[in-house]
């Protein structure tokens, strides 16, 4: 890029972090000294608000420039992922948005924790929700990583890592100032932005092929180089039976992990019922449909208008084919229209980046200060073991207390979370967003449904559950080829793949559902039906709820 064109880059980036940097203070001048204020905003989001914030925090730097990618290079292999992220939000619509929004106050343990005892199944879910979090939190940051460096700096190892650490900066600002009134007001400006971009380029790319699509992938077909066998399955997952499997691994993590991604879970809160959770899901899926049908356009887009070598020629993991595709259609490189072009998707795609890591560091400082610490605060009543979140003895002292928690332990998040993000840069984002999909729906997903619809799910059972999926889940992906053993790996250098697969949500979800119900038929303490019966009338009629 010429000097002209970087300074546009520059001023563009520049015009989205002051945008979100005011909207952080506005929202910041409103009291955030209490945990409702703090992580719900105080409840007061409409369900088209919060429906667009939904929407806003799902469609992240994974989607927008991973997913675009992955297609390009495999074609109908990429679509795995485009399909996964849209179905799942029927299941988040048909068995969780009204039930958690009535049970809950604002994280997965509160759900648990009225029919179970509190403080061991806080620490569990707790836990489990930070690894999700920080999971996909790396993923954020790899996009931001390759996008900023694509823009001022090529493949600078450099700039890339500047980046991350800025971008980790600025989400801990947004966190600890604004709390989830200004995450929300961030993530509703941001979808405006992606789906208008996306929009766009999706217009664009059709025109270019007089609006037909056959045309476009015949156009994909051949500039991928793999002629038909483009269009079908194979590039990605087929080479061999593992690969197969992984792609069967990754389509169960995509559809059953939203339901259990702590960031996801905590928007049903910031609505004052339950049928707002419903209606602001119904509006998610419309604009989530949408999206993902305009990604594919875009990937295909990408593999006709530029070749899929060209793409990965540039990033071998794909992701920065959206931005490249979008030179394109404005003119190709060293036009005035292609920069500008460039720029304003690399400014879209990086107020995406900004607005999901502020919502998943939000939701798992609330895991560390609600249910981790608040677990151990002597402000908390000793008896815990019994009585779910009601009455839980916070006082306006405690509940400041725990606020201030959760804004120090942004911090310490988004320190892990940089640090990982250095080690991961080689990685495609869709495929880093896929484990912590696979996490969520190993350790997170078992244990919300059998509390909602098992009558005999006892705490055993909730930690066996817990655990039973979240250390298979997080120990294979350590021993996959993802770590170790191959070149694009985190360390190519070393070789302890000792699990084929690259995705656990093959293995490690059965093992949280099983572990889950092995740990309950051998609890000689059994269920508490009356408790069950409480949280099964609260579930279902909002009696009682937060």
């Amino acid at each position: 890029m010429t000097g002209g064109e970087r300074t546009l880059v520059v001023v563009l980036f520049s015009v989205v972090v002051a945008v979100t940097l005011v909207i952080t203070t506005w929202a910041g001048r409103r009291r955030q000294g209490t945990p409702e204020e703090f992580y719900a905003g105080g409840r007061l989001f409409s369900p088209a608000e919060n429906g667009f914030a939904i929407a806003g925090d799902y469609m992240s730097a994974a989607s927008f420039l991973g997913v675009a990618g992955l297609i390009a290079l495999h074609g109908y292999d990429g679509m795995v992922y485009s399909v996964g992220f849209l179905v799942a939000w029927l299941l988040v619509l048909l068995l969780a948005a009204e039930l958690v929004r009535n049970c809950g106050r604002f994280t997965l343990a509160d759900v648990l924790v009225t029919r179970l005892r509190e403080r061991p199944v806080r620490v569990a879910t707790g836990a489990s929700s930070v690894v999700v979090s920080v999971l996909y939190l790396v993923a954020q940051m790899v996009g931001a990583g390759t996008l900023v460096a694509l823009l001022l700096g090529g493949s600078s190892g450099e700039v890339r890592t500047w980046t991350v650490v800025g971008v980790g900066a600025l989400m801990v600002v947004y966190v600890s100032c604004g709390g989830m009134r200004a995450t929300t007001w961030i993530q509703i400006v941001k979808a405006c932005l992606l789906m208008a971009g996306a929009l766009a380029l999706t217009v664009l790319v059709l025109l270019r092929f007089d609006g037909d699509p056959a045309a476009l992938l015949s156009g994909a077909a051949e500039g991928s180089g793999h002629a038909e066998d483009f269009l079908g399955p194979g590039l990605l997952f087929g080479e061999s039976a593992a690969s197969r499997l992984d792609f069967i691994s990754l389509g169960i993590a995509l559809v059953l992990g939203t339901a259990g991604l702590p960031h996801i879970l905590a928007r049903f809160y910031t609505v004052p019922t339950a049928r707002a959770a419903r209606r602001s899901v119904v509006w998610a899926i419309g604009l989530i449909g949408s999206f993902y049908l305009m990604t594919i356009v875009l990937g295909f887009g990408a593999a006709a208008l530029l070749g899929s070598e060209t793409v990965r020629a540039d990033n071998p993991a794909g992701n920065t084919a959206v931005p490249l595709l979008a030179q394109h259609l404005g003119g190709g490189a060293g036009t005035t229209g292609g920069a500008a072009l460039f720029a304003v998707v690399a400014a879209v795609a990086f107020a995406t980046i900004l607005a999901v890591v502020a919502g998943i560091t939000l939701a798992s400082s609330a895991a560390v200060a609600h249910d981790l610490y608040a677990s151990f605060s002597r402000r908390r009543r000793r008896g815990a073991d019994g009585g779910g979140f009601e009455g839980s003895g916070e006082d306006a002292r405690g509940s400041g207390r725990e606020v201030a928690v959760a804004r120090i332990s942004a911090v310490g998040i988004g320190a892990v979370a940089i640090g990982l993000g250095l080690l991961a840069q080689n990685l495609n984002v869709a495929f880093l967003v896929g484990l912590a999909f696979a996490v969520a729906a190993s350790a997170n997903l078992p244990v919300l449904l059998y509390t909602l619809f098992w009558r005999r799910f006892t705490t055993r059972g909730a930690l066996w559950s817990v655990y039973g999926g979240l250390l298979p889940a997080v120990a294979l992906v350590v021993l996959s080829p993802v770590v170790s053993g191959d070149s694009a790996a985190i360390f190519p250098g070393v070789d302890f793949a000792l699990f084929p697969l690259q995705n656990p949500g093959i293995v490690s979800i059965p093992l949280g559902f099983l572990a889950g119900w092995l740990g309950t038929v051998t609890d000689r303490a059994g269920a508490d039906v009356h408790r069950h019966a409480e949280t099964e009338v609260r579930s279902l009629t909002g009696a009682g709820a937060a």
